[in-house]
């Protein structure tokens, strides 16, 4: 499972003109957001970005597990009570379930205790191994009930969704532009977690995927006309002590993080949330993780 950094205020959003269209940007979810529009009708760029803006803070206001009072928070504190819940909610924990179920529990989103443990900071330490042991018997999606209308778990259990909101965010952003404009291309760009569902016309979107040898540089370019991908990897949070690397993304069933994990995995997928999955669970195979990808039959760029 990734962990997830604390998700801070957006900031004010931007709207600049290019030859293409507009590029609309601001910032949520920890992360640079952007749109790609397709268009010169300004009206229209800035009521798009309105629209992102607004759904990329509500995602983030109701599933940070850095903000108290949310709906997840209310979840997370339950002490064990049942908790009611939302139709969205829902979609989120049965999406979880289908991860949990198909990485044979490695991506849990039960494994908030390990994630509260190892901190990707400047000067950050490698948890002891006591207290690795004690988070690891806290973590386990098999004991959260859930149905239409309300959700149970142990006490001590603490559910962080950091590793499918940003990629759902992007999906949600994308169908609502495509569904209001359906004849506007718009690339959703979400910390290099990407949708497009309305075709580009003439020149595709040119995508770069970072080098992880030369962060903020394009290692491959990526012509886009309707799609999702997303991004997986430890370039940009990792530790290293006593010349050991250790990336963000957390075995549940060691409590370290994967061993032999490539750098980064970038999936190409029908949507964002499918794409991060399968990146995400790529880096999970560690070793294995083309071999994984390859029986996926999906298009992949992987680095190690």
């Amino acid at each position: 499972m990734r962990s997830s950094n604390v998700l801070n205020n957006a900031s004010t959003p931007t709207l600049q003109a290019r030859s293409w269209g507009f590029l609309a940007c601001f910032r949520a979810m920890a992360s640079p957001c952007e749109l790609l529009i397709a268009t010169n009708d300004q009206a229209i760029a800035k009521a798009m970005l309105e629209i992102a803006y607004k759904e990329a803070k509500r995602i983030e206001q109701k599933y940070s597990r850095f903000i108290d009072g949310n709906p997840l928070w209310q979840i997370n504190n339950a002490q064990g009570a049942v908790t009611q819940i939302d139709a969205e909610t829902l979609q989120l924990l049965r999406f979880s379930q289908q991860c949990y179920l198909l990485s044979d529990g490695d991506f849990d989103i039960s494994a908030g205790p390990l994630m509260r443990l190892w901190r990707f900071d400047a000067g950050a330490k490698v948890p002891a191994d006591a207290d690795i042991m004690l988070a690891k018997e806290q973590v386990n999606f098999a004991a959260v009930k859930f149905d239409e209308q309300q959700i149970t778990m142990p006490a001590q259990m603490n559910l962080d969704f950091g590793g499918i909101g940003k990629e759902y965010a992007v999906d949600r952003v994308a169908y609502l532009l495509a569904e209001k404009w359906p004849s506007i291309s718009v690339l959703v760009n979400f910390g290099g977690d990407i949708s497009c569902l309305v075709p580009k016309v003439g020149e595709p979107w040119q995508i770069g995927i970072e080098n992880p040898e030369a962060l903020d540089n394009a290692a491959a370019l990526l012509s886009v006309h309707q799609g999702a991908l997303a991004t997986s990897g430890d370039t940009r949070r990792f530790i290293e002590v006593n010349g050991r690397r250790y990336g963000h993304i957390i075995n549940p069933s060691t409590g370290y993080p994967v061993l032999d994990a490539p750098r980064s995995v970038t999936v190409l997928g029908p949507n964002c949330v499918t794409a991060g999955m399968l990146a995400t669970m790529a880096m999970l195979q560690g070793k294995d993780a083309e071999l994984f990808l390859q029986q996926q039959s999906v298009n992949f760029k992987l680095f190690r």
